[in-house]
């Protein structure tokens, strides 16, 4: 960790907060680290608050993949990605310097629309109908026409975003080790002009997922980008792949995302 001193520390504005903070900054810096003020000039970025801050430090940062983000959480809720809390100060600096510490390697999703604009996601990307209203997507798995689905969306996870909305879809929770997409339905219509699968699937890592919007007026869908939303009105065609990007976060060896999992389910 010699060679990775500075540090920024991502986190809302609430004044409740800041006396910890605080005392945070002057912790690390107590420590040789180094507070930068901008995110590019940091090895360590530090997400202080639960994931949904930790996903916003990622995207806000732009998913960089040549630094360390390390989850700080707030509250005593568990956290799937945050292996510190911000008031066990000492035990954060003390897992930093002694190096009892692991990097772990998630991947990520890029996101094509119409052949341009490419998004990431480190949880899920989610695809749904813009109006009270479902919609009709041809879903393509590489160049095979798989299924023609209509209903409310779709959600397309990482392992480490099977835990989220997801799960919630009675998606299935991944190792992370593996590399892989799950696409789980939401709300699908099964007649006899309509058929889907009727449960997740997972893809492996090397595999496209091509949705492409039937134009039936409904052509605007709402896309999910982990706990963001655009609106992109006349959408074609959205292709979903694992990116060559991957997120190096920091975790307790003792932590693992299994023990994580039992503890926030269990």
């Amino acid at each position: 960790m010699d060679n990775r001193r500075n540090v920024y520390f991502f986190y809302k504005e609430e004044e409740s907060l800041q006396p910890k903070i605080s005392e945070l900054f002057k912790l690390a810096e107590k420590n040789q680290f180094i507070v930068v003020d901008h995110p590019d000039e940091a090895n360590i970025i530090v997400s202080i608050g639960g994931d949904g801050t930790f996903l916003q430090s990622v995207r806000k940062t732009q998913f960089r993949d040549d630094c360390l983000y390390v989850g700080v959480a707030t509250e005593s809720n568990v956290s799937l990605y945050c292996d510190f809390h911000i008031d066990e100060k000492e035990k954060m600096v003390e897992a930093m310097l002694q190096e009892r510490v692991e990097v772990r390697r998630y991947p990520i999703i890029d996101v094509r629309v119409d052949d341009k604009t490419v998004f990431h996601c480190l949880n899920e990307c989610t695809v749904k109908s813009g109006v009270i209203k479902t919609f009709v997507l041809d879903v393509f798995i590489d160049d095979l026409h798989f299924e023609t689905f209509r209903g409310d969306g779709m959600i397309i996870a990482t392992p480490t975003g099977s835990t989220a909305y997801n799960k919630s879809v009675n998606g299935s929770v991944v190792d992370p080790k593996l590399e892989s997409l799950q696409v789980s339905e939401l709300a699908s219509l099964n007649n006899n002009e309509y058929r889907t699968l009727g449960s997740s699937f997972i893809l492996s890592g090397d595999r496209k997922l091509t949705l492409k919007i039937v134009q039936d007026g409904n052509d605007h869908p709402v896309i999910g980008m982990d706990n963001e939303a655009l609106s992109i009105r006349h959408v074609e065609k959205i292709e979903v792949s694992l990116g060559s990007k991957k997120i190096k976060t920091v975790k307790l060896k003792d932590n693992s995302f299994w023990e994580k999992v039992k503890r926030t389910f269990l």
